[in-house]
């Protein structure tokens, strides 16, 4: 009887929990190559946001919380972009992990 493939996700967040992972067996390189890159747009996303914090919002349209949450998208989506453009090579090397851990178990 063959492993069915669980979401990459799940096993990330059952070792947060401190949880012994599922089997990753079996599951799909397009799969884990998509949450490493999934996690490298958040990293990003959160360094761009620390980089942001001193940028002052001053002006005719600055300002206000409209602009938090817009400036919280635009350094998301900036984050996402950085990555699917190769990155700084957490996504390979978050991705070479999990591969290592299939061979593992």
């Amino acid at each position: 009887m063959s492993a069915v493939p669980i979401p990459v996700s799940t096993a990330i967040d059952s070792i947060r929990a401190g949880l012994k992972p599922p089997s990753l067996q079996n599951v799909p390189r397009d799969d884990i190559h998509k949450a490493a890159q999934d996690f490298e747009a958040f990293f990003l996303s959160q360094m761009l946001e620390s980089m942001f914090a001193g940028v002052p919002t001053d002006g005719m349209f600055g300002g206000g919380p409209a602009e938090g949450i817009y400036r919280s998208l635009m350094l998301q989506q900036y984050g996402r972009m950085i990555s699917e453009a190769g990155g700084i090579g957490i996504a390979d090397t978050v991705s070479r992990e999990i591969l290592t851990l299939q061979e593992i178990q």
